[in-house]
Order: C-alpha cells, then structure tokens, then sequence
C-alpha cells in the first residue's frame, strides 16, 4: 500500500513537525505502508525519519509578514517556482502512483500548486483516495470562510475529497460549524481529538545532566517553535527574569528555533552569556525530552507546542501570535477558558503581568485538570486504514473482472 504525503510549509516548523508525527504513527501501526512526503521545509533533513518513509523536498516557499506566499531561497520569481513544485508534485503522484493522498491544510496546495496532480489523479487514478487533515483552527470564520469561498475550496471538497480528518474536537473549536460546512462535507468530516505526543528519547536525569541542573533548581522553557516571529517573546522573557524573586531557584533554556534571523539570534546568545543561568539551543528535533523535564512553559499557540504541553501535563505561560493570522490567538483563548494554560494578550502584552503569571505557574502551577481527546494519531489510522483498505479491494475487484472478461472473450 503507498500513501502519498502534502505537507503545506510556508511558515515555521509545524506543519512538517504535525506530518512526520503521524507519518511515523501510520509506519509503526501499518508495516506494509510505504509513505513518500513531498515538503518544501528547510529543515525536513533534521529529524530522524523510520524505515518506510521518504521524502521529496520541494523548493522552499515562505509566508512574509503581510501572510503573502514568497520565494525563500532561489533566485526565481514565484510563478516560475511554484510551477516547479507542481511538476515535481505531479511527476510523483504519476510514478508512484498512490492508493491515497493525504492534503495537509490546502485543498488545492500553495498557490493551486496540487491542480494538476489532483487532475490527474480523478482521470487517471480514479481509486485513490483523497484526505485533507485540517489543524483545528486555520483563522478566524470570516476570514477562512473568505478565502474558501474566493479559491473554491468548498466545490473541491464535495467533488474530489473523500474525507475530511480534523485534528481537534468540537469541544475547543468546532470547525465544521464555525467554517460553515455544508451538509455533504459535514457528512465527510472527522473530529480525530488532538495529537498527543510520545515520551521524549532521552531519560529525566540524561537531561538535567545534560543543562546542569541541581536538585533544588528548578527550568523553565522558552520555546517560540521555528523561531522567525520569536524575539519578542525571548526578549520579554530574558527582561522579566532579571526580576524573578531571590527564592524561585531556576535555570532557563531558550530554544529559539532555526528560522530565527541571524542578528536576533546573536542578541539572544549575548543576552545568555551574561546569565550563567540561561543555556540557549536553536533546534532540538526531540523537545518532549525537554518539556518532560520542565517546571513551566513560555510559548506561542502553535499546534503542535499546545499538544506537547497537554501531553506533559505542564504548567504554561502562552503568548500567541496574532498577525497576521488569528489561529494562535484563538486556541489560546479558548484554551485558557478551559483551564488548560495562562494566556497573555498578544496585543497588551504587560511585563509585570507575564512575570507576575510565570511566578504563579512556578509557585502554585495550574495543571490540566480537564479531559481532552489526545487520540489523534490512532484516529487518523484508524481513518486511513479503512480507506486504504477500501482501495485495495476495488482494485483487486476489478482485476478479477478484467480476468473474468478475459476467459469470457476466450
């Protein structure tokens, strides 16, 4: 069985991070799977990848900070490299030739870069199954409704898609509802819970070892994912721990992500070299390790950092993002409501406020004291498997029609 993989990257770690998640989980569950992922992540060659996954890199695409899609590295305009990524896509889908192809978070891909395999497949591959894995929430409904409407990703879902896989629960953010659904795609959804995350590699006392932590120390980490919108929470975080009182013993670690620009990441090592008590890392393919170890938490809202920090069950202090996408904001808050973490307001961040809330969660730590699906990567199995299975039976259905013709026409 093959399954072919579109993990949309224009913008931090999390996407490629959600994909490799479940990628591995289909492999350990499903051993006659082979997966081949196309992703246009620059850092896709750093993390460990099983035995049965691949992988196609594509060139690589950014999100600016007005939310437009731009070349990152290549001296080529965007026209010229999207059609690059769609035929490298298309020249895949036609020599691989998938039972289905699972679409993370665009039904048409950056830029309608999947068109033409997506034609491809409805004309040529009429038994592949299409699956698109939607995060939770993409933005605010205005403005996903918006742009759904205007790149006609409603139509396409009815028409072509087999099924919807949303990593979430209608409990946190209803997507169906919220973005409108109409009954047939209603009808194709699915709530998988949220994904949970694995133990980390390495042991608790590895770890402490390895940052030099005493017995009585205590360590905050400070994790603003791919790290490109990342400074200001690090900076904020680097001032206000200059005030903590004398009787919270503590050590921080700063992982401030590979896609961080160079002169902020220098300001960031020359701020730790002054503070003995702060140990700084750019990218760690293995953060559950560090999380398990952590007394508190201080991110953004990205997907898969608020899974990490539930699957831990650690006490947290979140800062989203809030341009020029909604998503963090939203999870954030809702998740606030519910019990989950601290949140400050993006807008009208105040230091006292976060030094005040950071104190609170080292003293007197708020724990997830809700129940909340974590069953993501066995639903979306569970999903797949089904319709895998589906695939294979239509084909060898047909095989044994062609045969039947055969001894007919004989």
């Amino acid at each position: 069985m093959r399954l072919l993989v579109y993990s949309h990257d224009a913008y931090g770690l999390g996407n490629i991070r959600r994909m490799l998640a479940i990628c591995e989980h289909l492999r350990s569950e499903i051993p006659e799977l082979s997966i081949l992922l196309l992703s246009g992540s620059p850092m896709l060659q750093g993390f460990r990848l099983p035995k049965g996954l691949d992988y196609i890199k594509l060139p690589c695409l950014n999100r600016g900070s007005s939310g437009e899609v731009e070349v990152k590295y290549l001296g080529m305009d965007i026209e010229e490299t999207v059609r690059l990524r769609s035929q490298l896509i298309l020249s895949t889908a036609i020599n691989f030739q998938p039972d289905l192809f699972l679409v993370d978070k665009k039904p048409y891909g950056l830029k309608n870069e999947l068109a033409d395999t997506i034609d491809y497949l409805a004309e040529k591959l009429p038994q592949t199954k299409l699956v698109l894995l939607l995060r939770d929430i993409l933005d605010s409904p205005e403005v996903t409704i918006n742009e759904w409407r205007k790149k006609n990703y409603y139509t396409i879902l009815e028409k072509v898609y087999h099924q919807i896989l949303i990593v979430g629960t209608p409990e946190v953010f209803d997507t169906v509802s919220e973005y409108q659904f109409s009954p047939i795609l209603a009808q194709k959804s699915r709530y998988c819970g949220y994904i949970s995350r694995k133990s980390g590699l390495k042991s608790p006392d590895v770890i402490r070892e390895e940052l030099q932590l005493s017995t009585n120390e205590r360590l905050i980490l400070v994790t603003p994912g791919g790290g490109e919108d990342g400074y200001e929470l690090v900076d904020m975080y680097l001032s206000a721990i200059q005030l903590l009182p004398k009787s919270i013993c503590c050590k921080s670690l700063i992982i401030y992500g590979p896609e961080m620009p160079i002169k902020q990441k220098q300001l960031v090592h020359q701020a730790a070299s002054n503070n003995p008590q702060v140990k700084v890392k750019e990218f760690t393919d293995d953060l559950m390790s560090y999380i398990q170890v952590s007394d508190a938490i201080v991110s953004m809202a990205g997907y898969n950092t608020v899974c990490e920090i539930l699957s831990a069950n650690k006490p947290a202090v979140i800062i989203p993002r809030y341009q020029p996408s909604k998503e963090q904001l939203i999870r954030a808050e809702k998740m606030d409501k519910l019990g989950f973490f601290k949140v400050i307001n993006p807008e009208i961040v105040c230091q006292k406020e976060f030094q005040k809330y950071l104190v609170n969660q080292l003293t007197h730590p708020q724990l997830n004291q809700n129940f909340l699906n974590m069953d993501g990567l066995d639903n979306i199995k569970k999903y797949i498997f089904t319709l895998l299975n589906q695939t294979r039976y239509k084909c060898h259905l047909q095989k044994n029609i062609q045969l039947a013709s055969l001894v007919v026409s004989k």
